[in-house]
């Protein structure tokens, strides 16, 4: 009986103590300057009991018990640990920073490294960041944020592709970076932006650990885990918002184009075709009608926490963005779903995997080049009604309403795409890690396209007799195998060390459909499928291709630093890669960092200015091997030839394009010199670099070959070949300041700039390779060619405009170029001086690569309030406008209305004819300054009080108001002076670039 109270007597102490929790509240500053830290995690060791501090520092934590450990932790400072007495409510704590975590540890490179240790040009964008630009694609976001990194948009049509250029153009061919996202190679087009932790960019000789596939840099991009010892954490964000055109170009309307076409027609003594101009009022304004208010919005919901031995992070989320031209008929959806795990599954072993789901749908309107939405809407006369056709042809051969050009537009295109890694690090010892870690991408594409009888007017390329439906699919593969072990330690407190050797094994493969119908059933979309169409074509309805591209590397590195202020480093990377024939395919890329940080050394150790002080140096060959196709040292079967078997003609196969056993990859040797420099406690954050970069042995297609060998038949062409050299060299620098004045206010203001100077030094085979087109039946504009830089426009340079028939008689004769000039007409400059205008006469009038590209972006908070502002801009580099189609009977910008009409009344813009001018040669008439400054994203925030959200059990709860692309101050007379085609040579050629939209929004950040 005795034993029994005893038993209950325990077990009600055990109850009482069990139930005597309460409520643990105070404050958590920083140990240096006294101010309240917001965002530190408090938990309750050993559970998921946590809260945050809010934005005065404030916490209060429920539940707790005496004897329950308080652990403090917050990114840059060392994670603190109390106690909880009996009875105690109240704790304070103070945080120490932490010197390495302060300095920021960086992702380099199967590692990771401490940012005052780092040798080479690396740039870190944050999620904060991220977070602030809130960018539809996340290339938006490394625009104007990090110095040396040019971003320009193919177009601004939801989902469009998007040019990433890290120092320049170095190649003829392929210059986009290699993107790793969690260590395996993928696409920042199919990334959720949220889901993004942060992004290294590696500039220079650092990234030659990637060997074959660093020449053009490498963006490394580290997505979103949990952190041990978190509570879990709900967040949601979304925001809504309208999107209009961010410009709109002046046009005539149609009194103004029936006086210009009368003056025209007047000119070249044909009849006035508007006898009564008065009549026809101001028209239609196709361009006002194409362009249309749409809407976007987004969700995304992220899971977030961590216990002792495993850390979690989940996140879907859902864009919807329609376009301004077509609304639906231009529109991108793009969903993910994501999991990062994180598991400790021993003292040795540590596992981790990512994956990540994507789905994109995207259907898009015709866009840059002849005959485009855009192009026709900028063309069409405003005499024109809504619904009126060209029946007369009076337009030319491409111009139609683009009206009815949207509403007969239908195209689907689908994506479905997982990738992720799985990874097991086994360290048998403190020093010593092995990683093990696979990548994968599994990608498949479908995509349909629909083309409805339609008649647009005699002679119009786009109409069409018979219903047609193009389909695809595609299946695009990849894998990644990395096993590499690190070896870091201290000898003596003096000698750290940290080896990094292993192997990596790349796969990619895959293969796609094509194939044609024809008369599709009631010449309807709803019946556009190749299944259901009735009937047949005498040519080739369908395709097909395959590839397998593998590579094996085997790569060292060793880092050493003595008494943590002289660093020196090592790299070496063996690829091998079957794009090239066997005797050229495997190549060494060696490298070598040093550093010094002079503010460890005596004389600076005390200074109260300088916190930080590191020079840095590099040089190293990197390569690149991505210059189109599969293999260039072997013929596919893939041409085309006509045999003669039994006395009959017979359509067949044949080599295609032509062999080069001898090709190898693009060598890029890199230099770079750089200084780190931290001022007052760290307020002010200075990096500036000297860079140069020598590509070589640049893989060129099309170089001229005798014709015996077969390049001129169908479906065949030149061999790839290592044919020329260029230099890019420059200077780049970023200064960051921020400072807390008092417990209310902080500011953040940021500025980059990059200055570059680009020449092709070296073709071999050939005076210059061309690019891009212009108008009509004229030449390639662009060039790639010795002494230039790469993709210069070449033509004619101009000298104003005629003013007298005595000047005429006094130039050169300009009847070459397609008639003899008058009065009115462009004068040519005879650059050879041998008294006539003709092709010799062009010459360098142009340059697409931007001489200095900036940004300027700007932090403050007071109190609950935060504003952003971000800005952005290009300066120096020239575009070509290609939009204006010369037919007698097109529409015209309203600059015409300055045009010459007699002596002395323009030394600019020419005069109107229906007859034959030389006046549409391309000549630097054609291209413009498309220098630019765009305010790209401000912003304005409120977090509501903490004392609100308590009594809801909100940890945070943020809305904001934004504006995306506000305003572009240019010169450029074109719809989007940032945009760009990506090709090296011609990528400056404005056909009618879909504009950028400017976005308003309306969001909401929710934690809880």
């Amino acid at each position: 009986m005795n034993k029994i109270l005893v038993l209950i007597l325990f077990c009600i102490g055990t109850f009482s103590l069990q139930a005597q929790t309460f409520s643990v509240s105070g404050t958590v500053d920083e140990a240096d300057t006294g101010l309240p830290l917001p965002g530190v995690n408090i938990i309750v060791k050993n559970t998921s009991n946590g809260v945050v501090t809010d934005f005065d520092g404030n916490y209060t934590i429920n539940e707790v018990s005496a004897g329950d450990v308080l652990v403090f932790s917050y990114v840059g400072f060392l994670p603190q640990e109390i106690t909880v007495d009996e009875n105690q409510t109240e704790i304070n704590a103070t945080l120490k920073t932490d010197s390495e975590a302060l300095e920021e540890v960086v992702v380099i490179g199967y590692g990771t490294q401490q940012r005052k240790d780092i040798t080479g040009a690396v740039s870190v964008v944050s999620s904060e960041t991220i977070e602030e630009l809130n960018p539809i694609k996340i290339e938006q976001a490394l625009q104007g944020t990090a110095a040396g990194v040019n971003v320009t948009p193919s177009s601004g049509a939801p989902g469009a592709g998007i040019n990433v250029n890290i120092r320049g153009i170095a190649s003829n061919s392929e210059n986009g970076p290699l993107i790793l996202i969690d260590g395996y190679q993928g696409d920042l087009n199919t990334i959720n932006p949220n889901d993004i932790e942060s992004i290294s960019i590696l500039k220079d000789a650092q990234a030659a650990i990637y060997g074959i596939a660093g020449a053009n840099g490498v963006v490394l991009v580290t997505t979103k885990s949990g952190k041990k010892n978190t509570a879990p954490t709900i967040q949601y964000d979304a925001y809504v918002g309208m999107q209009e055109t961010s410009r709109q170009l002046p046009l005539l309307n149609a009194t103004e184009y029936g006086l210009l076409l009368n003056e025209s027609y007047a000119n070249n003594g044909q009849d006035l075709p508007y006898p009564n101009v008065s009549e026809v009022g101001r028209g239609t304004d196709f361009q006002d009608e194409v362009f249309e208010t749409s809407p976007i919005m987004s969700h995304n919901l992220t899971l977030n926490g961590g216990s002792e031995k495993v850390t979690y992070s989940f996140g879907v989320s859902h864009l919807d963005q329609e376009g301004i031209i077509g609304a639906e008929k231009s529109d991108f959806q793009r969903s993910t779903a994501r999991f990062n795990i994180g598991v400790d599954i021993s003292d040795e072993f540590t596992f981790t995997a990512n994956s990540i789901y994507t789905s994109l749908n995207r259907r898009s309107i015709n866009e840059n080049g002849l005959g485009s939405v855009l192009f026709n809407a900028l063309n069409i006369p405003p005499t024109f009604g809504r619904d009126q056709e060209d029946l007369d042809g009076r337009l030319g051969n491409e111009i139609i309403n683009p009206l009815s050009q949207i509403e007969n537009t239908f195209n689907d295109y689908n994506l479905n795409k997982f990738n992720g890694s799985f990874s097991l690090d086994y360290t048998p010892i403190e020093e010593l890690t092995f990683t093990s870690r696979i990548g994968y991408s599994l990608s498949n594409s479908k995509e349909k396209d629909f083309a409805p009888i339609i008649d647009y007017g005699p002679g119009k390329v786009f109409n069409n007799v018979r219903s047609t439906v193009n389909q695809n699919r595609i299946n695009d593969n990849s894998y990644t195998y990395d096993l590499f072990g690190t070896y870091e330690n201290t000898f003596n407190e003096t000698h750290h060390l940290t080896g990094t050797a292993g192997m990596t094994v790349i796969r990619d493969w895959g293969d796609g459909l094509y194939a044609t119908g024809y008369d599709v059933p009631n010449n309807s979309w709803d019946f556009a499928d190749i299944s259901l169409t009735t009937g047949t074509n005498d040519g080739l309805n369908n395709s097909a291709y395959k590839y397998d591209i593998r590579k094996l590397s085997f790569f060292g590195r060793l880092q050493y630093d003595f008494q943590g202020k002289y660093l020196v480093s090592g790299m070496l990377r063996r690829d091998a890669s079957t794009r090239f024939g066997p005797e050229n395919r495997v190549g060494y890329f060696p490298s070598a960092t040093a550093g010094w940080i002079l503010s460890e050394e005596d004389f600076l150790e005390d200074s109260n200015v300088i916190s930080f002080l590191k020079l840095r140096g590099s040089f190293g060959i990197l390569g690149n091997d991505e210059a189109g196709g599969a293999e260039f040292y072997r013929s596919l079967l893939d041409g085309e030839a006509t045999y003669v078997l039994d006395g009959n003609l017979v359509n067949g196969t044949a080599l295609g394009r032509i062999a080069n056993p001898g090709a190898g990859w693009e060598e890029a040797e890199k230099t770079n010199i750089g200084i780190d420099l931290r001022l007052f406690n760290n307020r002010v954050d200075i990096a500036a670099d000297i860079f140069r970069e020598d590509r070589k042995d640049l893989l060129v297609a099309g170089i001229p070959v005798s014709g015996i060998f077969g390049g001129g038949a169908p479906g065949s062409g030149a061999p790839t070949i290592n044919a020329g050299t260029t230099r890019n060299e420059g200077f780049e620098f970023a200064i960051n300041y921020k400072e807390n004045f008092g417990d209310d206010i902080r500011v953040g203001i940021g500025y980059n700039a990059t200055f570059l100077r680009n020449e092709v030094t070296e073709v071999n085979g050939t005076e210059f390779l061309p690019g891009g087109q212009f108008g009509v039946g004229q030449p390639q504009p662009a060039r790639f060619q010795e002494g230039f830089p790469i993709g210069y426009f070449y033509g004619y340079k101009t000298d104003g405009i005629f003013q007298t028939q005595e000047e005429v008689d006094a130039h050169p004769s300009q009847e070459s170029l397609g008639a003899e000039a008058s009065p009115g007409d462009i004068r040519y400059v005879d650059t050879n001086g041998d008294g006539v205008i003709n092709v010799d006469d062009r010459t360098n009038i142009g340059d697409p690569i931007p001489t200095a590209t900036m940004g300027l972006n700007l932090n403050f908070n007071y109190k609950n309030f935060d504003f952003t502002a971000y800005t952005y801009a290009s300066l120096g580099n020239d575009m070509v406008r290609n939009y204006e189609r010369n037919q007698p009977n097109v529409n015209r910008h309203a600059y015409y209305l300055e045009r010459w009409t007699g002596p002395g009344t323009s030394n600019e813009v020419p005069r109107v004819t229906t007859g034959a001018t030389s006046n549409v040669a391309f000549s630097d008439f054609y291209v413009e300054d498309a220098s630019y400054a765009r305010i790209q994203n401000v912003q304005l925030g409120y977090s509501l009080p903490e004392t609100f959200l308590e009594q809801v059990g909100i940890n945070r709860l943020r809305v904001y108001a934004s504006v995306q692309n506000l305003y572009t101050f240019t010169n450029y007379k074109g719809f989007d002076p940032s945009a760009s085609t990506g090709e090296a040579i011609g990528g400056g050629i404005d056909y009618g670039f879909y504009p950028v939209p400017r976005i308003f929004l309306a969001g909401l950040n929710l934690n809880f």
